[in-house]
């Protein structure tokens, strides 16, 4: 089983359906990998070399944001949405939906399970 950037790459699928187990690496980038090294997308991972192994690590570690760095820029982003109190910062820190999506019905992802309230059960008019 090849290890790539702390990750490791299942032996019996194709390299390209491999490579997008690595976080911020898609089946077009993978693709892309496999084109610009000359490896044909199609050869089980099982029957690359190490070499050509070092090869895709050194590709990725140079020319693409991947795994941990990937992860790192996202953190950050999110924590200067936070800091600068932006509309979005806030949705992240209340744990609300970011992206406009409606929370009157739905959202419960992002809510957590319900939260019921007692409502006034038995209250009469006296009128």
């Amino acid at each position: 089983m090849p290890r790539l950037m702390g990750v490791d790459i299942p032996n019996d699928k194709q390299i390209q359906y491999s490579l997008t187990y690595l976080y911020g690496l898609g089946l077009f980038r993978a693709r892309e990998v496999c084109e610009k090294l000359g490896i044909d997308p199609i050869t089980p991972a099982s029957d690359i070399s190490d070499e050509e192994v070092g090869q895709i690590a050194a590709l990725l570690e140079r020319d693409y944001l991947v795994e941990g760095p990937l992860r790192r820029q996202v953190t950050q982003n999110i924590s200067r949405l936070r800091e600068v109190k932006s509309y979005r910062g806030i949705r992240h820190r209340v744990g609300l939906p970011v992206r406009g999506q409606r929370t009157k019905t739905n959202a419960r992802t992002r809510k957590g399970p319900r939260k019921t309230v007692a409502g006034k059960k038995g209250v009469k008019d006296l009128r």
